[in-house]
């Protein structure tokens, strides 16, 4: 008797870092990352400004205390940041869904217009709702 034996290679066994469980990212985290990330360019871009006005460069401290405060700020916002990627991402989240419902239902819907016997039994279905 004779068993079939599939051949793997190596490049088959190796999988990418993406796949693996213990190394994915939460969709929230990768949000407050990039809206620190857009936060940081948006200031650097700013400080870039401040910078290029100055003549020669004679402001060296007045330049370190800003990146002082740029990153100051930065520490200070990553938390309310975080929870508001978190939040925007469940208010999503929660949207598609009930955009994926509404239009489930109104393909039902459609279908039962069309179909004398599920347009029946969709009012018998929402009779017995109402009766309870």
């Amino acid at each position: 008797m004779s068993y079939f034996m599939p051949f793997q290679t190596a490049a088959q066994d190796v999988r990418p870092l993406t796949q693996h469980p213990s190394k994915r990212i939460a969709p929230s985290q990768a949000l407050a990352g990039l809206l620190s990330a857009s936060v940081f360019a948006a200031l650097l871009a700013v400080a870039d400004q401040v910078i290029d006005s100055w003549s020669d460069g004679h402001m060296l401290l007045a330049w370190v205390m800003l990146w002082l405060s740029i990153f100051g700020g930065l520490a200070l916002l990553t938390r309310p940041m975080r929870r508001l990627s978190t939040a925007s991402a469940l208010w999503l989240q929660t949207r598609a869904a009930a955009w994926v419902q509404a239009r489930r239902e109104a393909a039902l819907w459609e279908l039962a217009l069309h179909d004398p016997r599920m347009l029946q039994e969709l009012r018998a279905a929402k009779a017995r709702s109402q009766d309870i």
